[in-house]
């Protein structure tokens, strides 16, 4: 899949669990976890945002477009 998602390397920068964000954000931790691993078809602009407010982050910190090969 050419969009690469790289929450879990903001998680480790910020030194904070999966859990801790679910809660903070208002989500399930297997929804989490399902945007780390990428498993997502998409993502709500507003999950987005309070991602990015809980990270002190910008969107494209969290996702990245690579050529397939």
């Amino acid at each position: 899949m050419p969009i690469i998602v790289n929450l879990d390397v903001m998680l480790a920068r910020r030194k904070m669990r999966s859990r801790e964000l679910a809660e903070r954000i208002g989500i399930t931790e297997q929804n989490v976890s399902l945007l780390k691993s990428g498993r997502v078809k998409g993502v709500r602009f507003e999950t987005l945002e309070k991602i990015c407010r809980v990270l002190d982050c910008q969107p494209g910190d969290l996702l990245e477009f690579r050529e397939d090969d």
